[in-house]
């Protein structure tokens, strides 16, 4: 069964497929151990991003928005996602992140 959350995780992770190699993404699976998680964790183009999915209205519960600060007090960026206008918001934001000139390819030892 999809749920509408589902939906906005299927949309996310079909906007990451381009990037290929430069958005390293994984979605933890939360079993009440370690550390709270949001659901999406990638590095793109160097940067440390989170995502949260949320159905269209709903709030971060306190734990997420713990987790949340967290992050940011680190300098990674954190999204939140429920609409179509909240993801195509993080994608500029995201296009912002790649840089001009690529990145120098590293010598293989």
């Amino acid at each position: 069964m999809t749920t509408p959350e589902s939906k906005v995780k299927a949309k996310v992770k079909r906007m990451l497929e381009p990037f290929g190699a430069k958005c390293y993404r994984f979605m933890p699976v939360q079993m009440g151990f370690g550390a709270p998680a949001l659901d999406f964790y990638f590095c793109f183009y160097g940067y440390f991003i989170a995502v949260e999915t949320k159905t269209r209205g709903k709030l971060l519960t306190d734990r997420q928005k713990h987790t949340r600060q967290q992050i940011e007090a680190a300098d990674g960026l954190v999204f939140v996602v429920d609409d179509e206008a909240s993801l195509q918001f993080m994608v500029g934001a995201l296009m912002k992140l790649i840089p001009i000139t690529p990145w120098p390819k590293k010598e293989k030892s």
